[in-house]
């Protein structure tokens, strides 16, 4: 595993275990790069930035209580792709509830970038069910 790989798997996963998890709102921008492009549904959203982002950000959190949810887990994380400034992971995700029993596992594709120094993810691309966070600008 290259260097570029291990960073951007280590801030895939403190983006999800600090920032989705815990809903922060701070860490969850700061660790993705704008546009921040999702495929979800068959459907692009773009967010053209952090405020974008946020904008849902509380539709997602209720959404995401109503189905049970407390917590996502990954239970895979490789890269299949990646060159020193841009790494392709593939995620096995299992969103749970408060007894950590599996609600929904899904795959999902994610593209990590590293602009100014910093990874962040700039694609994702889930085949997630349940809850999920749109912008009003799609294609």
């Amino acid at each position: 595993m290259t260097d570029a790989e291990k960073q951007a798997i280590e801030a895939a996963l403190f983006w999800n275990e600090e920032g989705f998890n815990k809903r922060d709102r701070n860490i969850s921008v700061d660790l993705m790069h704008f546009p921040h492009v999702r495929l979800w549904n068959n459907q692009f959203s773009i967010f053209n930035s952090a405020e974008e982002f946020l904008t849902g950000f509380d539709l997602q959190t209720k959404k995401l209580k109503q189905e049970g949810w407390t917590h996502t887990v990954t239970i895979d994380i490789k890269a299949v792709q990646s060159d020193d400034t841009k790494v392709h992971l593939l995620l096995l995700q299992s969103r749970r509830n408060k007894h950590d029993v599996e609600i929904e596992n899904f795959q999902t594709l994610w593209i990590m970038t590293k602009i100014d120094g910093k990874w962040g993810i700039k694609f994702r691309s889930s085949f997630v069910s349940g809850a999920s966070q749109i912008s009003e600008t799609t294609i």
